[in-house]
């Protein structure tokens, strides 16, 4: 198996993109990732896309054709791939052109990941992110993602492993982050009284400690390792991809305290790379809901169980802390197109490696984390990313 590289990326804006299509999005993105490269786009022989919903968000399906096309690509017959798994779309993407490069089968891969949510109602967006949990057992039941994740967020409290205060400090360590980044959708910052006090959602959790309905695009271009500097004096190894899956009703598990997937999917993850947990730098883990950073944190083993609030709490999770998380905001304030999210993380990764996050950029980092996550912990990818 061949080593690995990210050698360009690229991302839009993430919000309410009304003046954009999702082909506009999809094709800046890949555009910005092809130039980061120094490419022109026809040495690609590869394409790779995360997306969940596009056939019920813009009723189109067939989307591995669409962006071949409207890039360019097809007329080279590039065989283009759509990947679904829920909130994990872009990181499966990202794992399989990972796996396309390193295998032989291909040697130059673009990864990309968009969503287009707000061409439809907020009743509509939000039925059709429940339907990633399941439907004959949660959904049609009238159970919706907040009310799982709340359910879990009230079972951690009834525990003692976070309190009210700490789930709603991993709201307020994303949008303080999130201020220096010009692509997040809420670039300022909130106070823990204005988590708890936000409009209901599904008690305990309220308005802000959801992520947001967002349109975005990423992309990142994948090569052999050996080849990497032939086109940047930048590349970031790729050092580990690894994907876990559990049971897609959250009362099918054993504890609702933790997601088993996250902690089989890291463990590959440190294995492979040769590190473990306290090696880490910095991490991107999915925070769609406040609750998700608490879980994320502590089945990823950068802190332990019961200790993770308090770190959101006291900062230690700030760009400047001691373990930076979701330095780009997060899902919860950069924004969370689904399709996206995944491929955005390996984004804000890369540039944390490059040193080149700017007002964001943490000091010295060895190793980044990529956690993405679909439906409550049912499909995980976790991906490990080194600077060289």
């Amino acid at each position: 198996m061949r080593e690995v590289a990210v050698i360009g990326v690229g991302m839009t804006k993430f919000g309410e993109l009304w003046d954009s299509s999702f082909r506009d999005i999809g094709l800046k993105a890949g555009m910005l990732a092809i130039e980061d490269a120094g490419l022109s786009g026809d040495e690609i022989d590869g394409m790779f896309i995360g997306n969940m919903a596009s056939g019920r968000f813009i009723d189109q399906h067939h989307i591995g054709a669409l962006i071949a096309d409207y890039s360019g690509m097809a007329s080279n017959h590039v065989p283009a791939t759509r990947v679904e798994a829920g909130g994990a779309s872009g990181g499966m993407a990202f794992r399989q052109g990972v796996m396309a490069v390193a295998s032989g089968m291909h040697d130059m891969v673009i990864v990309g990941g968009a969503e287009k949510m707000t061409d439809v109602d907020d009743p509509s967006s939000n039925a059709i992110i429940d339907s990633t949990a399941d439907q004959q057992w949660e959904s049609s039941m009238g159970a919706t993602m907040a009310s799982l994740h709340a359910m879990i967020a009230k079972r951690c409290i009834h525990e003692g492993m976070a309190t009210r205060e700490e789930i709603a400090a991993v709201s307020v360590n994303s949008h303080a982050n999130a201020v220096d980044n010009p692509n997040a959708q809420f670039r300022r910052a909130t106070k823990i009284e204005s988590v708890i006090r936000s409009s209901a959602v599904a008690e305990p959790l309220g308005m802000f400690d959801c992520a947001p309905i967002s349109d975005g695009a990423a992309a990142v271009v994948l090569c052999p390792l050996e080849d990497a500097k032939k086109h940047t004096d930048k590349p970031v190894k790729v050092a580990a991809v690894s994907q876990a899956s559990d049971t897609l009703a959250l009362f099918q598990r054993n504890s609702i305290l933790s997601f088993a997937a996250t902690r089989v999917a890291a463990e590959r993850a440190y294995a492979r790379a040769g590190i473990s947990a306290k090696d880490v730098s910095v991490a991107e883990v999915h925070d769609n809901y406040t609750i998700s950073g608490i879980l994320a944190a502590q089945d990823l083993g950068l802190f332990k169980k019961g200790e993770a609030g308090k770190a959101f709490l006291e900062g230690v999770t700030l760009t400047g802390g001691k373990m930076p998380i979701n330095t780009s905001g997060g899902l919860k304030a950069q924004g969370h197109p689904i399709g996206a999210t995944g491929v955005a993380q390996i984004v804000e990764l890369t540039h944390q490696m490059r040193g080149t996050a700017d007002k964001r950029q943490i000091a010295k980092p060895r190793y980044g984390l990529a956690q993405n996550v679909g439906g409550t912990g049912s499909a995980v990818t976790v991906s490990i990313l080194e600077a060289i």
